[in-house]
């Protein structure tokens, strides 16, 4: 089976999980850390009211989350800070994170200002850092999304998940929904294959990493995103048929992107504003994300949007330990 194949079968996540998951609270409150409140209910963490704490820093700090090569992103986002600039009257600065970690670190200390987090650190980053999600990218017709795929190269011995048994599973980060989180909650709940005990476990930092990891055969499998998967195809950065697919999950919310809680309301809003007044054609953004059917920003309510993913962090003991 090869990764662009538009004929590929979406293999639900199994009733066992769902079982499992259905042990969590959908609706779970919000578990911001003390330095936050939220009193409107909305799950993220409300602007301060005393202006005193409001921040308007000359120059806004943008990061994308953390990818194989941060500086194809920068030249990818170009053109959309260049729009924030106009929008804001800002001087904007791409800041090319290496981990998870270093991205949620800089929102908490407050030396980064707009983001795109990815689907499994979000929940973190707006209980920990302040993060206020507020879109996503999405096609044409308003559809989003991507799935957890596991994958392996052809030649490797493994055709069926079954066969992972006693074998190596790259993951990207702890802090990733497709890349951890999902895949592991799914192998333990469907097939019985708890981590580091029946398969080996690695964890490569991105899932660039993990693709290429497996292409090189420098890793057995990986859990990987598929949108990641079908840009760095359409790049040339690996070609169809460097992999093959031996899972493909549900549909999951994408990247989420947003700003720190304590911007000024009027920066917030015009902040808001740049994104949704992009005009994507002819751009390097365009270029870039139509390759996993993406063409526009549209608005998205943590609550909502995130609760499957929120469950899935609740059935695999995921807590907020934000002090």
């Amino acid at each position: 089976m090869q990764p662009s194949s538009l004929s590929l079968t979406r293999t639900l996540i199994s009733a066992a999980v769902a079982g499992a998951f259905a042990l969590a609270s959908v609706n779970a409150s919000a578990d911001l850390s003390s330095r936050y409140v939220d009193n409107d209910g909305d799950m993220v963490a409300d602007a301060p009211t005393d202006e005193s704490q409001w921040v308007d820093p000359d120059t806004l700090v943008f990061a994308y989350t953390p990818v194989e090569d941060p500086a194809v992103y920068a030249d990818v986002w170009s053109d959309f800070l260049s729009h924030l600039e106009e929008a804001t009257g800002k001087r904007v600065q791409f800041f090319p994170v290496q981990s998870n970690a270093a991205q949620l670190e800089a929102l908490r200390a407050g030396r980064l200002h707009v983001a795109g987090f990815n689907t499994g650190s979000t929940p973190i980053a707006v209980n920990c850092g302040g993060f206020r999600p507020f879109t996503m990218m999405a096609s044409e017709d308003g559809s989003f999304g991507y799935e957890m795929e596991i994958i392996t190269y052809p030649g490797s011995g493994i055709e069926s998940v079954e066969d992972l048994e006693g074998r190596q599973l790259a993951f990207t980060a702890e802090t990733s929904n497709s890349g951890f989180r999902a895949p592991s909650a799914l192998l333990m709940s469907e097939y019985g294959l708890e981590a580091d005990e029946d398969y080996e476990t690695a964890f490569s930092g991105s899932h660039d990493n993990s693709i290429l990891g497996v292409v090189n055969k420098d890793y057995e499998a990986a859990a990987i995103a598929n949108s990641v998967g079908t840009r760095m195809i359409a790049r040339g950065v690996v070609n169809e048929g460097d992999y093959e697919i031996l899972y493909t999950s549900e549909t999951f919310p994408t990247t989420a992107y947003g700003l720190a809680h304590n911007l000024t309301p009027e920066l917030a809003q015009s902040i808001q504003d740049a994104f949704f007044s992009y005009d994507w054609e002819g751009t390097a953004l365009e270029a870039e994300f139509a390759n996993s059917g993406e063409s526009q920003f549209i608005p998205i309510s943590y609550e909502e949007n995130w609760s499957v993913i929120r469950t899935i962090a609740d059935a695999t003991g995921v807590t907020y330990d934000c002090d």
